[in-house]
């Protein structure tokens, strides 16, 4: 977990956004319902967007009716860093409990912006933020639990390291921050202590972590907020003119120290650091260096550009062949193919379950070898499944002559329909693993029941609209009429556990 909240560290203010969580799912464009008698067909509501941020709104009540809190991880001048269990599920998590009294405006700024961001961020390499509460003396937030450590204390430990490890660790990272640039979000702090493993596993993925001093960006307009740590901080940025590319400087700093062991800008001070910096000259002439390919040296060159507009983006960092070795091992197949083609969530209602499932009730070991299969079908690594990208899977898995390559646009087009559940022409991480939980034995009847005792909140084996109100966002009259069409059996205005179960488990 970072430390961001209990910085510091000025902010930029002029143009956070500085809505609260709960208050943002409520901006959406839904067209009014002008139908007189209830519609029971889901193409009614074309403009519920089904995503992970639906579920984390802040909750005014007590968290440790949730969770168990365990061990303290860390303690800062604002607050703690504690692992937590989850009650129902037995989850682990990590919160960050946050002081209201030692917050003032510009860091309770920050606070919200950082919570917004990470709301809507969902990508494999970036950490899940799960759930939001507060009380009269503290703000939570509860995360996934990272406990893998930092990236440069593995690698200290690790008895070697080559140039393919160095391209395994720096695409996780990179990619996490194309998908930032493409939603026009910007981190300003990426540093090794933001990049934590998620496991002790040998093969652990990465994570970035710490958005406490990310933004929304305007492609059209420079930043100017002094931001970032010395020796990973973008002359631009020093200069307090700068766009989204000094995330790539930090990484190409980052990846310079991966293959050296040492700094590329480096001095006795601040004052030397960044004057060193400003002048741009990177150090190749070491003896380090002698067994490092011409190919990284090239990488590392165009990251760590002086000229912003020569300066390689995060796109092209991905796609840059030296990054291309290392690749995993090719786990698409016939049968996962034939899978995703037939899954199908009509159900509005069923379609939000799922989500939910995919984003909070998994454990991250479930889903790895799901992770690895996007991340091959990803081919531009921007954290979305495109049709072009699911063609390409398919007609290299197919031979002519199966029945799976027939009409192959219109079996790609279902497929993006029915597993786009946030509308967005894409079938986005969560999605992704949404469509996979049946097949790889993750709806699990157990599993089922849980989410059920999440929701009904007040235990007595019924869900009502007010209960799946304050579990996810956007549940009107019209929605909520919506579900009840699509599993409501007895029509008694509520959902039970059997008809939970049935509908998730397509009984009806």
């Amino acid at each position: 977990m970072g430390n961001t909240c209990c910085s510091n560290q000025p902010i930029e203010t002029e143009k956070q956004i500085e809505e609260r969580p709960e208050d943002l799912g409520k901006k959406t464009d839904q067209e009014p319902n002008n139908v007189e008698e209830p519609i029971k067909q889901i193409i009614s509501y074309p403009t519920l967007s089904v995503q992970p941020s639906l579920f984390i709104q802040m909750k005014r009540e007590t968290i440790y009716s949730t969770y168990q809190v365990g061990k303290l991880l860390g303690e800062g001048a604002y607050g703690q860093v504690s692992i937590v269990t989850h009650r129902v599920t037995g989850m682990q998590r990590a919160m960050k409990a946050i002081r209201k009294d030692c917050l003032f405006e510009e860091e309770q700024a920050k606070l919200f912006s950082e919570m917004t961001i990470l709301k809507n961020l969902n990508h494999p390499h970036i950490v899940n933020l799960f759930e939001l509460f507060e009380d009269e003396k503290f703000y939570y937030l509860i995360t996934e639990y990272l406990r893998g450590g930092e990236l440069f204390d593995r690698i200290q430990k690790a008895k070697s390291f080559s140039e393919a490890d160095a391209a395994r660790y720096m695409k996780q990272v990179i990619s996490a921050v194309a998908y930032c640039h493409s939603n026009n979000i910007v981190h300003r702090d990426l540093k090794p202590e933001n990049i934590i493993f998620a496991s002790e596993d040998q093969y652990s993925t990465l994570k970035v972590i710490d958005f406490g001093t990310s933004r929304k960006f305007d492609k059209n307009q420079n930043m100017s907020k002094r931001l970032g740590t010395p020796y990973y901080i973008a002359p631009e940025v020093l200069q307090k003119k700068y766009n989204e590319k000094c995330d790539v400087w930090s990484c190409g700093v980052i990846l310079y120290i991966l293959l050296a062991g040492y700094p590329p800008f480096y001095g006795r001070n601040e004052t030397e650091i960044f004057d060193r910096i400003l002048k741009g000259k990177i150090p190749f002439h070491t003896t380090e260096w002698n067994k490092i390919s011409k190919e990284a040296k090239n990488l590392i060159t165009n990251m760590l550009c002086q000229d912003v507009e020569k300066r390689y983006s995060a796109q092209q960092v991905l796609d840059d062949p030296w990054m291309q070795q290392g690749q995993e091992q090719n786990l698409v197949d016939d049968n996962f193919l034939k899978n995703l083609t037939e899954f199908s969530a009509k159900s509005k209602l069923k379609q939000a379950l799922l989500t939910f499932m995919a984003s909070q009730m998994i454990q991250p070991k479930e889903v790895e070898q799901i992770q690895e299969l996007f991340k091959q079908l990803d081919k531009n690594n921007d954290g979305k499944l495109s049709k072009e990208e699911l063609v390409a899977a398919f007609q290299q898995k197919v031979q002519s002559k199966d029945r799976l390559i027939e009409n192959m646009e219109t079996k790609i087009n279902k497929i993006v329909t029915e597993i786009d559940v946030n509308l967005s022409g894409y079938i986005d991480y969560t999605e992704f693993i949404m469509a996979c939980l049946k097949y790889e034995k993750l709806l699990t009847i157990e599993k089922i029941k849980q989410t059920f005792r999440i929701f009904d909140l007040d235990g007595d084996q019924y869900i009502s609209k007010e209960e799946l109100s304050q579990i996810m966002e956007g549940v009107d009259d019209d929605i909520w009429k919506q579900f009840l069409a699509e599993c409501d059996q007895d029509n008694d205005g509520k959902i039970s556990e059997e008809e939970f179960i049935n509908l998730l488990q397509d009984k009806f």
